[in-house]
């Protein structure tokens, strides 16, 4: 194509160069009970919570007992059907010693596991925007903007994480783009708004070969393919649309923080598999804020109760609102089974009520075709 028609576009000669990617602080209207909140999009201010939503700490009281549970008895068809489905999982295990083991004893273990839900909302301001295209603008006219924890938003199911970012109120207004200088668009920076760049294929010269450049028709120029020949380019920020809407965002946010212990009494069962498997419940107390466990006959449990209890109200009593509390102790099933195969003495896990199995000393393990005991 002749280099005289890819220039015929006329250079927007007016547009200036691009401004910041964030509004200056100075040009943001300030709005009371929001101060100090970033403009620059780096994250929001964290609103500490006002001493009227506070909960305040609970007295230890007697928590009502769980009833008496026992574990579901595991017999030796279980105990070989968990252990043959469990090798069948692995390719490098033999499944004949799963079939043909003797079984000596099946010796089941009493597992508790203690879990702490702590449902929270925090919530952090900023300012931000958006192109402005006519849509209505909510400004302090129409009232004094709402405090960050007094703005109505709707929680999510109770223990389920999420997040909302809405306006405040009445905080509003409509500025020229930062960006452009309200122009809608800024000057290209590639071609300093010439809209020509040096041709690279004669290196400016016009001639390759001793011949007249094809590409730029040998004018040794061609157009800058950034800005389309035009000098300017549309804006980022406003989307050509030279006004912005300002507003102070909320964002809401609600998280479900678990603390979890399961007592170790060195059986040999690594405790972390525990986090793997589920349990039967066997006590839920569910309140704003809970009360530490009292009297439990595993002390332990009681102990962890009563630390994770204090660790999270320590941790959100200034940074967040406990909307509400949840403790449950699960009885998980762990049964310890000693077998016999070719006259020597094995033993393996079965837990959880899904029966897993844990096998380190499984008889039969295959490596690269070869049979290890």
């Amino acid at each position: 194509m002749d280099e005289k028609h890819e220039t015929d576009d006329v250079l927007d000669k007016e547009c200036g160069d691009e401004g910041p990617s964030a509004p200056p602080t100075e040009m943001l209207d300030p709005v009371a009970g929001y101060e100090g909140i970033p403009a620059d999009g780096g994250g929001g201010k964290t609103v500490p919570l006002p001493p009227k939503l506070i909960n305040s700490p609970r007295e230890d009281q007697p928590s009502p007992l769980p009833p008496e549970a026992r574990i579901p008895a595991l017999t030796e068809d279980m105990a070989r059907e968990a252990l043959i489905k469990f090798v069948s999982s692995k390719w490098f295990y033999g499944s004949k010693p799963a079939k043909e083991l003797t079984f000596r004893d099946l010796k089941p273990l009493t597992t508790y596991r203690y879990r702490l839900e702590t449902f929270t909302e925090a919530r952090s301001t900023e300012w931000t925007f958006v192109p402005y295209t006519d849509q209505m603008v909510d400004g302090p006219e129409n009232g004094l903007p709402p405090a960050p924890w007094d703005v109505m938003v709707e929680p999510p199911p109770l223990f389920q994480n999420d997040q909302k970012k809405v306006a405040v109120p009445h905080t509003s207004s409509v500025k020229p783009c930062h960006k452009c200088h309200g122009k809608g668009r800024y000057r290209c920076s590639r071609c300093s708004g010439s809209g020509k760049l040096r041709c690279v294929s004669c290196n400016g010269t016009g001639q390759t070969a001793q011949k007249r450049c094809f590409q730029c028709s040998g004018t040794g120029r061609r157009r800058c393919r950034t800005c389309n020949g035009r000098g300017s380019i549309i804006c980022s920020i406003c989307k050509g649309k030279r006004n912005l809407l300002h507003y102070i965002q909320l964002t809401v946010t609600w998280k479900n923080v678990v603390f979890e212990h399961v007592p170790d009494h060195q059986t040999g069962f690594p405790v972390e598999l525990f986090k793997k498997v589920k349990g039967d419940d066997i006590f839920m107390d569910e309140h704003i804020t809970v009360y530490p466990m009292v009297g439990f006959p595993e002390l332990e449990i009681c102990e962890a109760s009563k630390r994770g209890i204090t660790d999270h109200n320590a941790q959100f009593s200034s940074t967040a609102r406990i909307l509400k509390q949840r403790q449950t102790i699960e009885i998980v099933p762990l049964t310890e089974v000693h077998c016999e195969y070719k006259q020597k003495t094995y033993s393996y896990y079965v837990y959880g009520t899904e029966q897993e199995v844990y096998a380190p000393s499984y008889p039969a393990k295959y490596f690269w075709g070869c049979n290890i005991f």
